[in-house]
């Protein structure tokens, strides 16, 4: 017997699951992976680095005592939001293709099953939108370990710049050393044709040519480059459309993982995320003359960036 107007239905929750843009696009769950919580409230302790790297005096006398160390972490509360849309499909819509001819295989999906596609693109760009908020920022780091480029120090000048130096250095400032460079697509475009780069990579002087993702994460000795790539239309509704990409012309050196962050060690950010996105119906019967379905898709995530000390942020990077 239902408990709730709301029905959860599997087949609609497997799209909403296993649907999504490629991986190239979107990269959020990649940068703040997704770490399952028992319940919406979580917490987790933010310890101060100075205590893990002050090393007091370890010498003990014959008769004396150790020194104690006390270690003072501060607990952080915080909460997986909600965060969903809705579609309402006329009843009509429905009879119509449920009545109409279609062949064994293949042929049009259902209404429900398409704006469950639809619905579950736009919540995946949100959050998409929402760690690129995150990652890309100045406040989210600390004051040494950002900088914003410009003029002659942007990485689009081939002349003048030096991101092989700028990025070497950057992966020694953290406390703890990143294995990941997040690239908005326009920066890495323009990156990887960087002749410093170029030479780096193939150990010759070269007039031209571009290096592989791997071949940077190679030369860089780091586990992965990602570049995000998605689109956002930012003009209001009902206004001609203006697109623009999520990621910025920006990049960000970062030290993720995800088992790291359920160990109680040191990682950039984690997505703490309770229970599977969901899907379902729910019937309206006030809408049209033969009422209607509203489609419902959603998940409870929240974002945290748990250990600023482990990244580093260049903003403007590229012109």
């Amino acid at each position: 017997m239902a408990t709730s107007a709301f029905q959860h239905n599997p087949e609609l929750s497997a799209i909403a699951i296993g649907w999504r843009n490629r991986d190239i696009d979107l990269i959020a769950d990649m940068v703040l992976p997704r770490i399952q919580k028992g319940s919406k409230e979580f917490r987790y302790t933010r310890y101060t680095p100075a205590e893990a790297y002050t090393v007091p005096g370890t010498r003990v006398g014959r008769k004396g005592v150790p020194q104690q160390v006390d270690f003072g972490g501060t607990l952080v509360n915080s909460e997986c939001q909600d965060y969903g849309l809705d579609d309402l499909i006329p009843n009509d819509e429905i009879l119509r293709w449920e009545t109409s001819a279609r062949p064994a295989v293949g042929g049009p999906v259902s209404p429900e099953a398409k704006a469950t596609s639809l619905l579950t693109s736009l919540i995946m760009l949100d959050r998409e939108i929402r760690v690129a908020n995150l990652i890309f920022n100045n406040a989210t780091y600390n004051a040494a370990l950002r900088a914003t480029l410009s003029g002659t120090s942007q990485w689009s000048d081939f002349v003048n710049s030096n991101p092989l130096n700028a990025i070497l250095q950057a992966l020694d400032a953290p406390l703890v050393r990143p294995n990941t460079l997040v690239f908005g697509q326009a920066c890495w475009t323009t990156m990887r044709q960087h002749p410093r780069l170029v030479q780096a990579v193939y150990g010759t002087a070269q007039t031209g040519g571009a290096v592989t993702r791997q071949q940077l994460a190679d030369l860089f000795e780091v586990k992965q480059i990602l570049v995000g790539s998605g689109f956002v239309n930012t003009a209001r509704r009902g206004q001609a459309a203006s697109y623009s990409r999520v990621w910025g012309k920006h990049m960000a050196a970062l030290y993720i993982s995800p088992d790291a962050a359920d160990a109680d060690q040191p990682t950039f950010g984690f997505t703490a995320q309770f229970g599977d996105r969901i899907a379902g119906t729910m019937d309206d019967p006030k809408v049209g003359l033969r009422g209607g379905r509203t489609v419902r898709v959603g998940e409870s995530v929240a974002e945290v960036i748990s250990a600023a000390e482990s990244g580093y942020y260049f903003e403007n990077a590229v012109a």
